[in-house]
């Protein structure tokens, strides 16, 4: 069975079928899980259900024996024609008084996983979107520095992910850098 992502509900590990998935997470999803196939590495992405009355610690979290690969993912999909900075205040929530940033790091700390912030940057119909994973110490370092966010051309320093027939490729050197 090819590891691709699946969004029917149960056990994530038995639905994960091949199909197309229209948006950034699950298009994540589907990389990672291509990743592990692929290297014959144990390890299963998938993402959190979301409910519109309770609030999602994070978007992905990949499961793996290999603690390089013990992960909590946050998704941001950016209008880089638009918007020149991933702002803290716009981009993430704030529920029952704590901010999203400060949830996702109590969330990474308590879990024991390395965390990554993957921002998405689009460019126009046309254009080909690029995603970077950008390392959670460098998030909240920016968060607690008071910067007001990531300039987007801070994001685009970093490598983005591969792309292949359109989709994305994670590689084991896309990962090296993320810290717990």
């Amino acid at each position: 069975m090819a590891l691709e992502g699946g969004r029917a509900g149960g056990d994530p590990a038995s639905t994960l079928e091949t199909f197309k998935m229209p948006d950034f997470e699950w298009e994540l999803v589907a990389a990672f899980n291509r990743f592990f196939e692929s290297e014959g590495i144990r390890g299963v992405a998938y993402r959190l259900k979301q409910s519109r009355y309770t609030s999602q610690v994070v978007d992905l979290l990949v499961d793996s024996p290999h603690p390089s690969y013990y992960l909590a993912v946050e998704c941001k999909s950016l209008d880089a024609r638009k918007a020149k900075t991933l702002y803290y205040s716009q981009h993430f929530s704030l529920a029952g008084g704590v901010h999203q940033i400060d949830r996702l790091d109590r969330f990474i700390e308590v879990s024991g996983r390395r965390g990554a912030l993957a921002v998405e940057l689009r460019q126009g119909p046309g254009k080909p979107k690029a995603a970077h994973l950008i390392p959670w110490k460098t998030v909240i370092d920016g968060f607690r520095s008071e910067s007001p966010g990531i300039p987007v051309e801070a994001i685009e320093t970093i490598p983005p992910l591969g792309r292949e027939n359109g989709a994305y490729r994670i590689e084991a050197g896309d990962l090296e850098g993320l810290s717990i």
